[in-house]
């Protein structure tokens, strides 16, 4: 298809800025948004550094958006050919090639394709747990490039028994642990700050006696991605289901946290992630949110 090959081909890493840019050049309460999470995330930089990382986070926002109408037309060998892995060694001695493991991720770098990694370049699918978009065109576009190489998707509502018996049954549970949760959520500290966050990784961890383990899709510099594998996170087991899982889920937020501050113009900051405990923060515009200054 002709068309298909063309959008393959087009340098997302080059024009990507050009059409983050343009996205955000019409969308003012997108961007105080993001400057204000910046800012509270990071309150010992100055203005004028929150300004710059804010316009990176623009360029990365760009670059995603290509990417994601490219991976509509990507085949494995296209993936395999843009992935460069870093810590794969650890990965295989923690899990070995049948050992059923949870892979916990964030709303950071290229998470979409992440979640193509493994079918496309080791025939290994995994089940994704997501939340649907309201939007349905955007659900079933998204839904189609996700599964397209034997990987599945779980639905969040009721799923845990099911989550439960994927991994016991050796496979593998993907889920993106960085937003925030209301109904279900327990309390941690996110960037020094009071959020909640999803305790079903842990529980699982618990649960399964499987690896945790952070992996990461990043984007490189060249155009490729760097799909970074980090230590398993170690499951403290006292007994109290209560405090380890509490425990287990600050540990694995810092896991995510850690990656976050390592490459923060390439996190989701348009998520409204402190919302339960610093409602301020996400005020009308003129009500003095963190970064107010800096917008004007």
């Amino acid at each position: 298809m002709i068309v298909g090959s063309l959008i393959k081909r087009l340098p997302a890493a080059s024009i990507g800025p050009l059409a983050g840019r343009a996205l955000f050049a019409f969308a003012p309460n997108s961007r105080r948004l993001v400057r204000r999470n910046l800012a509270f995330a990071f309150p010992d930089r100055t203005p004028t550094e929150i300004e710059a990382l804010r316009l990176g986070v623009e360029r990365h926002y760009g670059r995603l958006l290509i990417e994601l109408l490219q991976m509509g037309f990507f085949e494995p060998e296209d993936i395999r050919r843009r992935v460069r892995f870093f810590g794969l060694e650890r990965a295989i001695r923690a899990v070995g090639t049948k050992r059923g493991f949870i892979a916990v991720s964030a709303h950071l770098g290229n998470w979409e394709l992440g979640m193509q990694v493994l079918p496309a370049c080791f025939g290994r699918p995994l089940t994704a747990v997501a939340k649907k978009f309201r939007r349905g065109w955007i659900e079933n576009y998204l839904h189609r490039t996700r599964t397209r190489f034997g990987s599945r998707i779980l639905y969040k509502k009721g799923a845990l028994a099911e989550m439960t018996r994927i991994v016991r049954e050796g496979g593998v549970l993907a889920i993106l642990v960085d937003m925030a949760r209301r109904k279900d959520g327990v309390e941690v500290r996110f960037f020094g700050k009071r959020a909640t966050a999803t305790p079903a990784a842990a529980m699982l961890g618990l649960r399964c006696r499987c690896p945790v383990l952070p992996v990461f899709c990043l984007h490189e510099a060249d155009g490729t991605f760097a799909v970074q594998i980090e230590e398993p996170i170690e499951m403290r087991r006292t007994g109290d289901l209560r405090d380890d899982i509490l425990v287990n889920t600050q540990r694995i937020t810092d896991g995510v946290e850690k990656m976050i501050r390592r490459h923060p113009e390439q996190w989701h900051w348009l998520m409204r992630r402190w919302k339960e405990f610093h409602p301020e923060l996400y005020a009308p515009a003129g009500r003095g949110g963190p970064g107010e200054t800096a917008a004007r």
